[in-house]
């Protein structure tokens, strides 16, 4: 069960616990007192003696409309647990120095999800690092990750203290547990951890996925300016959860997974940490489908810039300077006129991380496969493949149907992003021979054209 609308103020309690939400108030329920009344009829705590925990997304004193929090009703507090203590990170990492910069035009091959018939791996364990660049402790940068996976998370939980995690599912659903309730994200949907929220996974045999994780900012719709008050993704369209709680103790211990200032971190309590059973705030995870994205293009001639195609955003404190947008490329008309269609040539300021959940995509139809990758950094120039683009130069414009039964999307960041080693060397998926796919563009230079009569 969902709500739905981006960044709205929600409440909701589990239905087994009618009232469980206080009334007026965010500490206490004001109620009468008898004289057989027990410790969880006392005004001074929560509805059927729950604890009472805020998680704030933002700074106390941040403008109302940036302010973010939510209250949690639970049956034990997240701070009754055991010491963290350091554990291995395998392929997670905040290490950008790594290997020397590579400023190449990079593409990978659909990345390796392992058999689990030779390693049971979970999401934790299958999280990889692709490129990244800034500092968790300066609260500003981004990291790219792929997941790739084939077991459920059990008795152990996930809680990113860095920052928001996008989750792009590309192969196989996956059942997300969150303090505030579960959540189904399935390919061409997206998921949104914000920082701090703990969350397990479970998943239905091999799965893969991309990550966008951005550090001192969360996501939020782009503005429209002259588009108007709709289009794009629309606020309605986003869904969050609704209470959901588990009262179990674990005698074998509940682990904890912390992602602290880059590296990893686990702590044992006895408990199940989804055992809130109300909550309110507008600091939630939430869940968006692809498919509901109101695509906006051009109608009469040349090429709009991809930013039409963003769905969300982290912004930085620069005016129209983000983070990180998260961009997609969903199927839509072509009608404009006297226009080379497919995307133009380009140099950019911006690093752009592209990944394919579906399909072909229309300026690399053969090369770039779903579940695989590339990455295009700041100033490196890209643009179609040689054959894309003499299929295009001479094709008969007519309105036509593009990126049928395909679904691109790209993480643009105004960082110039550096590759791990795994990203460049370890995962072996690394496609050497991407540039030959420009290598056949030769001149049509004419010094002696014309301009055609009219």
């Amino acid at each position: 069960l969902y709500m739905s609308g981006f960044g709205n103020e929600f409440s909701s309690e589990d239905p087994r616990c009618p009232g469980s939400l206080p009334e007026g108030q965010v500490h206490t329920h004001p109620q009468k007192l008898r004289k057989c009344d027990s410790f969880i009829n006392n005004p001074q705590v929560c509805p059927y003696g729950l604890y009472a925990e805020q998680l704030s997304g933002s700074a106390f004193t941040c403008p109302r409309p940036a302010n973010k929090r939510s209250w949690l009703y639970r049956i034990l507090p997240s701070v009754k647990h055991k010491p963290f203590t350091a554990v291995p990170c395998g392929n997670l990492t905040e290490n950008w120095n790594e290997v020397e910069p590579d400023p190449n035009q990079l593409r990978w091959l659909p990345f390796t999800i392992p058999k689990s018939t030779e390693k049971k791996v979970d999401f934790v364990a299958g999280l990889h690092t692709v490129c990244g660049a800034g500092d968790a402790k300066s609260r500003n940068g981004i990291g790219i990750h792929v997941y790739a996976c084939n077991t459920s998370m059990v008795d152990k939980c996930f809680n990113n203290s860095d920052g928001d995690f996008l989750i792009v599912p590309q192969q196989g659903k996956i059942l997300i547990t969150t303090e505030f309730g579960k959540i189904m994200v399935k390919p061409n949907e997206i998921c949104v951890l914000q920082q701090g929220m703990r969350f397990s996974v479970d998943v239905f045999g091999e799965t893969r996925g991309y990550i966008l994780e951005v550090y001192g900012a969360h996501f939020e719709l782009p503005d429209l300016g002259p588009i108007g008050a709709n289009g794009l993704a629309n606020p309605r369209d986003f869904l969050c959860p609704v209470a959901w709680y588990e009262d179990r103790t674990v005698a074998t211990g509940y682990t904890v997974i912390n992602k602290y200032q880059g590296k990893l971190f686990s702590c044992q309590q006895d408990f199940s940490p989804f055992n809130v059973v109300a909550w309110h705030g507008n600091y939630t995870p939430y869940k968006y489908n692809l498919e509901n994205f109101m695509v906006i293009n051009a109608v009469a001639f040349d090429h709009a810039d991809p930013s039409i195609f963003t769905v969300l955003t982290a912004k930085s404190m620069r005016p129209g300077v983000a983070i990180a947008d998260f961009v997609i490329f969903p199927p839509r008309w072509g009608v404009a006129d006297r226009t080379f269609r497919p995307p133009y040539y380009h140099r950019n300021c911006m690093s752009e991380f592209m990944g394919l959940i579906k399909g072909h995509y229309e300026a690399k139809e053969e090369g770039f496969q779903p579940g695989g990758a590339s990455l295009h950094s700041a100033m490196t120039p890209h643009g179609p493949d040689a054959e894309c683009f003499e299929k295009n130069s001479a094709a008969e414009l007519q309105p036509e149907r593009v990126a049928e039964g395909t679904m691109a999307f790209m993480f643009e960041s105004s960082f110039s992003m550096a590759v791990t080693k795994w990203g460049l060397q370890t995962c072996q998926k690394l496609d050497k021979s991407y540039y030959q796919c420009w290598e056949s563009l030769h001149s049509h230079f004419n010094p002696n054209w014309k301009p055609s009569k009219k």
